[in-house]
């Protein structure tokens, strides 16, 4: 599990702040063969609203029940009425299934394919299915069947196999802890990301041709002490001509800080400043180290001494 992933046990209120609250009072999707994109978009709903979940055609009395969420089924997209298919879509529609149209009409969608690397995956399985998805990875396409375990089997099976799910049966329960830690993530980054864009800065260590770029996060009173989790994300998102190849940010068991390498950059090895008499932990991998320095020109020559120069 991604470490910016955090367990959400509280009041699923709590991390919901701008997305509506019991806006329906029963999730809806079709029975038989169950898909990972209807499951995880009842999850959401679920976590949203707690609401009890049916596995059974819509009527058209349904399709027209602004109160009863319809997913992955009815021939509708019309989120203001609580449709959310995705089937009735043109074939060179972009990739966009039940998932996709749930997370959207919580606002929650642009961040989740930003950092929810297995959405964009989850999409193209559903609606192009595995060949083309596989020949879109540029793998075999008896790669996909590799990824899946028992989990992901068990929980579609159970929840292919059920007609109703209600509030206190164990499959519901689980479904409501996976919508709510998957908001609970997305909103939590998204704060951790704006925290860090106001305070950050980007060094420029070394000059000429051997100059590289670090994300520096400074140890403050206003960021939360978890800021630095959501770091490499907001590292990926900086526009080419600000890419960074080091990390500086507040060591959580001391007053220094750590020093890392971004997206495994190998010039970088900080196994090269182990003897430094202000380092107290260099890995032997040379991807991370700890430093009780607090001056920032100390750190600056800190990642001037790690850098590869063979």
């Amino acid at each position: 599990m991604n470490r910016e992933f955090a367990l959400h046990d509280g009041p699923i209120s709590c991390l919901v702040s701008g997305l509506e609250m019991n806006k329906f009072s029963e999730i809806l999707t079709h029975p038989g063969s169950a898909h990972k994109d209807e499951f995880l978009a009842c999850c959401l709903l679920v976590a949203v609203n707690d609401a009890p979940i049916s596995r059974r055609e819509p009527t058209q009395q349904d399709l027209t029940n602004p109160q009863l969420a319809v997913v992955d089924v009815g021939g509708l997209h019309q989120p203001e009425w609580g449709n959310f298919d995705h089937h009735q879509f043109p074939r060179d529609h972009p990739p966009t299934c039940s998932l996709s149209l749930v997370l959207m009409d919580m606002g929650l969608y642009d961040d989740a394919r930003q950092y929810c690397d297995w959405l964009e995956v989850a999409e193209w399985f559903d609606t192009r299915g595995p060949q083309e998805t596989a020949a879109w990875l540029g793998v075999e396409r008896e790669l996909l069947a590799k990824l899946n375990s028992t989990v992901d089997l068990t929980l579609l099976r159970r929840f292919a196999g059920m007609s109703e799910i209600r509030a206190g049966e164990p499959l519901w329960e689980v479904m409501r802890w996976i919508g709510s830690d998957l908001i609970g993530y997305l909103k939590s980054l998204r704060e951790k990301l704006n925290e860090i864009a106001r305070v950050s800065e980007i060094w420029e260590i070394g000059e000429g041709e051997t100059s590289f770029r670090v994300l520096f996060l400074p140890r403050s009173a206003n960021i939360s002490e978890d800021a630095s989790a959501g770091l490499a994300r907001y590292a990926s998102g900086l526009p080419e001509d600000r890419q960074v190849v080091g990390m500086v940010y507040p060591d959580r068991r001391g007053m220094g800080f750590a020093l890392s390498r971004y997206n495994d950059y190998s010039g970088l090895d900080f196994s090269l400043i182990e003897g430094e008499p202000d380092v107290h932990f260099a890995h032997a991998r040379g991807f991370v180290a700890k430093t009780s320095a607090v001056d920032l020109e100390r750190i600056r020559q800190l990642f001037g001494k790690s850098r590869v120069t063979a």
